[in-house]
């Protein structure tokens, strides 16, 4: 498939903001980038339509009852069989900082035996508590099942900023030991993070910003090609949005969030 063939359908809803900044990473690799309210995917197009897509960040529907419970459950009841058909056909899904918490809430991450009925994860509130908005470092921690990934060596440590109040990974204190292990038998753990040394935060605030359980930003699910991360990738596209970029005297092009989309880009370009 060529770049300008390759279609990409980008969710928003009340609430969410990224949605710009994701499609004009897009277009900056000449990829065709539709936002789409969930309701025009419904009444007037078809998912199926396009090659991949697309959760931006943001807070659907206020956050109420928790960070993207209420978007999931409507995405599943409107759209279950398309998702379920991206999933068979590996059409990549891409879920970042709320749409992470969506990917969860939908039983999409970390789907350990397929799609789940009930989440098997959560995003809960910050510890120390409140929204947080900062620049983090990530510590590339997959072997080579993530699609979104493929650009970037493992072990390589990345620069891209967070901004949540809900983004402490957990799993139920019961399951902690046995999803871990799930998570690095099935090369699903993407992201941890760590500080500019990449050594893991071990939990401490501000090298983990949230608390989350074993460091954890990112994960697949078993097929590498349903992604979610807490972190903005968009944010951290272009040079100029590097917090230091003032000081540097050669500001480089792109920055690390760039390797996600292009990833994404060059397994559509050689898949279909």
């Amino acid at each position: 498939m060529k770049v300008e063939e390759i279609r990409v359908c980008v969710i928003r809803v009340g609430g969410t903001n990224c949605d710009a900044e994701t499609k004009r990473a897009f277009d900056e690799l000449g990829v065709k980038a539709d936002i789409n309210h969930l309701n025009e995917i419904v009444k007037k197009a078809s998912l199926l339509d396009y090659n991949a897509l697309v959760f931006p960040g943001g807070f659907s529907y206020g956050d109420y009852v928790r960070a993207g419970a209420i978007l999931a459950k409507g995405t599943l009841t409107k759209l279950r069989h398309d998702l379920k058909m991206f999933v068979e056909e590996g059409r990549p899904i891409l879920g970042i900082c709320n749409g992470f918490q969506v990917l969860v809430e939908a039983g999409l991450l970390p789907a350990f035996e397929g799609i789940s009925e009930y989440p098997e994860a959560t995003l809960a509130t910050n510890i120390p508590i409140g929204y947080n908005c900062r620049w983090t470092y990530l510590k590339h921690e997959n072997s080579g099942r993530c699609l979104f990934t493929q650009k970037i060596p493992k072990g390589n440590v990345l620069r891209i900023p967070v901004a949540h109040a809900e983004g402490r990974f957990l799993f139920s204190k019961e399951n902690e030991d046995r999803y871990l292990r799930k998570l690095y038998d099935n090369d699903q753990l993407v992201f941890r993070y760590c500080n500019k040394e990449g050594e893991y935060a071990e939990g401490e605030f501000p090298v983990n910003p949230n608390g989350a359980f074993h460091d954890i930003a990112g994960i697949c699910d078993p097929t590498g090609t349903v992604f979610g991360l807490m972190p903005h990738p968009e944010r951290a596209f272009y040079g100029w949005q590097l917090p230091d970029w003032t000081k540097t005297e050669n500001m480089p092009t792109y920055g690390d969030g760039k390797l996600v989309f292009e990833s994404m880009v060059e397994y559509l370009k050689s898949r279909f």
